[in-house]
């Protein structure tokens, strides 16, 4: 573990939105804790653990200061994963957070806010605090309790509060289980 406050995040580049009015900056989202769940339908491990702890955190947290947000990034399988078959698919998980889908990039298979935030695949759990700077970046499934208190404690600051605390960054070097790794 990698322990560290990083600078806030370059908003990401979403081409379409789901489960929201209008589209989403991070800017936005500032006062809150927001947990961003970056994910692909067809991955297991995001359909198994990613996706379902997600959607029980918005259930618990979500009227207590806590935006969560999920982030499809397709970086393979580009002609199953369309904004239709999405739509069909929040619908059939009952996912109620926003979703956006994240823009394609002309350069290559990996999404512009995916290659951005240089995440290794998914699912990634990404964690920011009311400032909305990184607190916590996780590829793979992540255990309930460590996200729980990492939660707990980022509510747990006043909304200006600017202290260091503790931040946890797995840095994870090879594929984990229940996790699509981007092949580069």
């Amino acid at each position: 573990m990698n322990e560290h406050i990083a600078p806030a995040l370059p908003d990401w580049q979403v081409s379409r939105w789901f489960n929201t009015e209008g589209p989403l900056r991070l800017a936005d989202l500032r006062g809150r804790v927001v947990l961003i769940h970056a994910f692909q339908m067809l991955c297991p491990g995001c359909v198994a653990h990613g996706l379902p702890q997600a959607a029980r955190v918005h259930q618990r947290f979500g009227g207590e200061g806590v935006a969560v947000v999920g982030l499809h990034c397709v970086f393979e399988h580009h002609e199953a994963m369309g904004p239709q078959a999405l739509q069909a698919f929040i619908h059939e998980y009952r996912l109620r957070f926003p979703i956006g889908v994240d823009g394609p990039s002309p350069d290559g298979p990996v999404p512009r806010t995916m290659a951005q935030w240089r995440l290794q695949g998914t699912p990634s759990t990404l964690l920011l605090d009311r400032q909305g700077r990184l607190r916590l970046h996780h590829f793979g499934a992540l255990d309930e309790l460590h996200l729980g208190v990492a939660i707990g404690r980022l509510l747990a600051q006043p909304p200006a509060d600017r202290s260091d605390v503790n931040a946890s960054t797995a840095d994870v070097a090879a594929c984990a289980d229940g996790a699509c790794t981007i092949g580069r």
